[in-house]
């Protein structure tokens, strides 16, 4: 199994961990002054001061308009559904509600998009059937 790694920049690194160790769930690893990583659903990212990524709504999936770019992972739909519940319960603001499309169809999908307190966007996929991530 592959692993992942992405760098992106976020304004606060204070509040980055609040929001991806507190409110994510995600498992703190090395850091500096600087940049702190994170286990990001068993994926690294590490996040570094800087000026945050320019984003613009211009993704077209199925009828939803999404941020692009966007930070995403894919997860058992058991977990993406505790995620959600857990998300909703602390009263996440999203872009897109967690909800199915495609359904019935080859790929379908649970999915829920917001951003983290410096404005990235992140998707968070569940598949019932994790074969199907890759169906055309």
């Amino acid at each position: 199994m592959s692993i992942f790694h992405l760098a992106y920049h976020v304004d606060d690194l204070q509040l980055a961990r609040a929001f991806y160790g507190g409110v994510l769930g995600c498992t703190e690893g090395r850091s500096t002054d600087n940049w702190v990583d994170f286990n990001f659903f068993g994926h690294q990212i590490s996040l570094h001061l800087g000026p945050v990524l320019a984003t613009s709504t211009t993704g077209k999936v199925g009828t939803h308009l999404v941020p692009m770019p966007h930070l995403g992972v894919i997860l058992p739909l058991a977990e993406w559904q505790a995620l959600a519940d857990r998300l909703t319960a602390a009263g996440m603001e999203f872009i897109l509600a967690p909800t199915t499309r495609f359904a019935g169809e080859p790929g379908e999908q649970s999915t829920m998009f917001f951003y983290d307190p410096a404005g990235n966007p992140i998707e968070i996929k569940g598949f019932a059937d994790m074969s199907g991530v890759f169906a055309a």
